[in-house]
């Protein structure tokens, strides 16, 4: 058995093991009586928000394609999307996304170095929105993590941000070129090389930020309402549910925070640590007994159909045998 066949059935057994713990240490009495009131609609609503965030997604592929002076069409986007689903689950950390969208869009005929400035850019954009999503979330939720006050994670927030403003404006100014300088000197001949491609990248990449402020700008906007659709899946969910005198606000906001937590997760595709999070964010929220089911359902419309959809598209495009050989590397 080669290794991809090996890893996609460790995924698969990894999310029915993660799922089955979250939903049997979760139900209750109450569980059928709250899940007998379900309404199915709300699973509709919740594909076609996925699919309305997934849509923004691609548009602004698209969009900075187009202002890298490149070209390519929406189905093209469509699977840079959802290959970037497809191996980031595959992966420790969701590494292989980025391997993924480099793939797609080399196939694409988008230059080797432009696609990476390009999947860059796609990743600061998406933290840079939800940074600054952080600090209103933390001034409406008191106490969102236990045993940190609000003032600290705040604060965290604030340095993070200070510090993204500040190697975007020392990349534009040269002053990164000596930070790295200075650090690559105790790196091995590997490792320096690795280092000053990534400086390299994210310098192109600042650059791309800078070229086209209008243009960029919408591509701020539609990085947003993606992640806001993609969120608004458990808002639906809990209406199916009956839910509908909660703290909206409150919901998308424990969403954003724990959705930002998981980009630096090292489990594949945040596995585990998404379902736990979840729990225990939402426990109060969800009617008794359906927190387990509503967590594993999040999942599986978020997550687990486009991972499904991004390995037919890997598979068609790309075929097993390549796929294998990007496992291995």
């Amino acid at each position: 058995m080669n290794k991809f066949y090996k890893r996609f059935l460790l995924l698969i057994c990894l999310v029915l093991l993660i799922s089955g713990i979250v939903v049997g240490t979760t139900v209750d009495v109450h569980t059928l009586q709250n899940l007998d009131a379900f309404q199915p609609w709300s699973i509709g609503l919740a594909i076609l928000l996925l699919a309305l965030g997934l849509f923004f997604d691609g548009s602004r592929l698209m969009h900075l394609v187009r202002i890298s002076h490149e070209n390519i069409r929406f189905c093209q986007a469509v699977q840079v999307i959802f290959g970037n689903y497809f191996l980031a689950l595959l992966t420790p950390g969701a590494t292989g996304g980025a391997v993924a969208q480099l793939m797609f869009l080399r196939h694409a005929n988008v230059p080797t170095g432009k696609a990476a400035v390009l999947v860059i850019v796609r990743t600061l954009l998406s933290i840079f929105f939800l940074v600054l999503c952080m600090p209103f979330i933390f001034m409406h939720d008191a106490g969102i993590v236990p045993g940190i006050s609000n003032e600290w994670l705040m604060g965290i927030t604030l340095v993070a941000l200070v510090v993204i403003l500040f190697l975007i404006f020392s990349a534009r100014g040269g002053y990164l070129d000596r930070i790295f300088l200075s650090v690559a000197k105790r790196f091995g001949t590997k490792k320096r090389r690795q280092a000053f491609a990534l400086l390299r990248d994210t310098k192109s990449a600042v650059a791309l930020l800078a070229a086209s402020p209008k243009d960029m700008f919408i591509v701020f906007v539609e990085s947003g309402l993606n992640l806001l659709c993609i969120y608004a899946i458990v808002p639906c969910l809990l209406l199916g549910l009956g839910v509908v005198d909660a703290d909206w606000y409150t919901i998308m906001g424990r969403m954003i925070f724990l959705n930002m937590l998981l980009y630096f997760m090292p489990t594949p595709g945040g596995a585990g640590i998404a379902e736990g999070g979840f729990v225990y964010l939402f426990s109060e929220t969800v009617p008794a007994g359906t927190v387990g089911i509503v967590a594993v359902s999040w999942r599986l419309i978020a997550e687990y159909i486009p991972f499904l959809i991004g390995l037919y598209y890997t598979l068609s495009v790309f075929g097993r045998d390549f796929l294998s050989r990007q496992l291995t590397k």
